[in-house]
């Protein structure tokens, strides 16, 4: 029984907007690559380009051999994880998609793997190819794909490292020589391989045909030049092989150095696994953030407003251009609960809720600005600012309570989201604190930190304890 590989990737400039797809077979055995497919078409999500590219493969490779067995890799993990029965399909547009792809093979004969943006080129550029086309007003067809040329004429490129540079540019020579270049497949197998050859300016379009077609009365000097150009592609694909030799050589050493080495403090090694990623979302505005008052788990517990709500669909619009997040979990508190729904509508996701990402309770400041807690509680504002151990007026939570809730809360939570991207709606000081711990940073380091309301910032959580940290604290995408 034959087996296929089907890669597939879609996307949507505007998400909604102009919206295309890539899909590539190749066989499982040799890794050459069998079948392409592109189309524009029109304006729809990203999630629906997906699920469309998908289709195309599945039923590209069932017309090459509806008795195979197909394994589907995929950077969608939407449309992986929907496919494979572990997500339920909740947005009308994509239900009828999945049932379709369902349907052309038998269950049980299809597998889906999720694989990292940058182990799938070659779909993601037929779909930026077809929405490319689909700019110009045309559709995407093979023959305008910018995909890298086999230098052994007639036969698919197989995945890995090239053959001898001048074997191939040989088997080059000889198939322009015989005509044969027009069954070269274009490939695309190599993320890493370039265009292929330009065609000299003196070179017809019948001459790339290997002369089929070619109109009467060409003499010598169009013989000369037929040739001249002919031993300067095959010059290019010795180039070309050479380099691409050259840079997997490189890759190689690279790899082997980076599999021997030895974890130090900091580092995690070269390959820890895919991390727990926290997307942390501080909710959107509400009434009471603009005027800065403290708001923690102990007050009045208030709703976003009209600003605050608007950011968090800025914020669902971001996400789902993006694409990868996998779930989400909210603070309990209703400005959390409200951002995180928004989100979730958008996103297709359900809300799981914990409590310990509740915001820090502030005691008797609940709803005061700065300058009336200085005001009315001096000698308390001014030992909360000089010790994480000090309690707000009235017995709120310190830093250090805080810091303890956030600690065992991540350390939950890392465990249930192992290899996921999640999103994590929360509070300013859960959010800091989630940073600080990840940098090993003193508690002091909470007053160096601003956060605005709807930022995100990211950290990753690795198998060997240590963690990285990206902070984007801009929100003028949400304004």
């Amino acid at each position: 029984m034959r087996e296929f590989i089907v890669e597939a990737d879609g996307g949507s400039r505007g998400n909604p907007g102009p919206a295309g797809y890539g899909a590539v077979v190749s066989d499982a055995a040799t890794g050459g690559t069998l079948r392409e497919a592109a189309e524009y078409i029109g304006v729809a999500t990203n999630n629906v380009a997906e699920y469309r590219g998908l289709l195309a493969g599945l039923r590209a490779a069932h017309e090459l051999d509806p008795a195979a067995t197909v394994h589907v890799r995929m950077d969608s993990k939407l449309v992986i994880e929907q496919m494979s029965g572990r997500w339920k399909i909740k947005h009308p547009d994509m239900k009828p998609l999945a049932a379709d792809a369902a349907r052309i093979f038998p269950p049980g004969r299809v597998t889906y793997e999720w694989i990292p943006r940058e182990r799938n080129k070659h779909a993601d550029r037929l779909a930026n190819e077809a929405m490319d086309a689909g700019a110009r007003g045309e559709q995407w067809s093979a023959s305008t794909s910018t995909a890298e040329l086999d230098t052994s004429a007639g036969s698919v490129a197989p995945q890995g490292p090239p053959g001898d540079a001048a074997a191939g540019a040989a088997k080059a020579r000889e198939a322009l020589a015989t005509g044969r270049a027009a069954s070269v497949t274009p490939t695309g197998s190599d993320p890493e391989a370039g265009p292929p050859s330009p065609v000299p300016p003196s070179v017809g379009a019948t001459e790339q045909r290997g002369g089929e077609g070619a109109s009467a009365g060409t003499g010598a000097d169009s013989a000369k030049t037929d040739s001249d150009a002919r031993a300067a592609r095959a010059d290019a694909d010795v180039r070309a092989a050479r380099e691409d030799a050259d840079a997997r050589a490189a890759k190689d050493v690279a790899d082997t150095r980076a599999a021997k080495a030895v974890a130090t403090p900091g580092w995690a090694p070269a390959d820890m696994g895919a991390p727990a990623t926290f997307v942390l979302l501080r909710h959107g505005e509400t009434p009471l953030t603009p005027q800065k008052r403290f708001s923690g788990s102990g007050g009045t517990d208030p709703s976003l407003s009209d600003i605050g709500r608007d950011q968090a669909e800025r914020a669902a619009a971001l996400l789902a251009r993006r694409g990868t997040i996998q779930a989400i979990v909210s603070s309990p508190l209703a400005r959390t609960r409200e951002t995180a729904g928004i989100i979730a509508a958008r996103l297709g996701l359900d809300v799981s809720v914990d409590d310990g990402l509740r915001e820090t309770d502030f005691g008797a400041w609940e709803g005061l600005t700065f300058a009336e807690v200085r005001e009315r509680h001096p000698d308390d504002l001014n030992a909360w600012l000089a010790s994480p151990d000090a309690e707000p007026t009235g017995g709120g939570e310190s830093f250090t309570a805080t810091a303890t809730r956030i600690a065992a809360t991540r350390d939950k939570l890392i465990a249930a989201y192992t290899g996921r991207t999640v999103l994590l709606v929360t509070h300013v000081t859960p959010i800091k604190t989630f940073v600080r711990l990840a940098l090993g940073a003193p508690p002091e380091s909470l007053f160096r930190m601003e956060l605005s309301a709807a930022s995100m910032s990211v950290v990753a959580y690795y198998a060997d304890g240590n963690a990285s940290v990206r902070l984007l604290n801009d929100t003028s995408h949400l304004r």
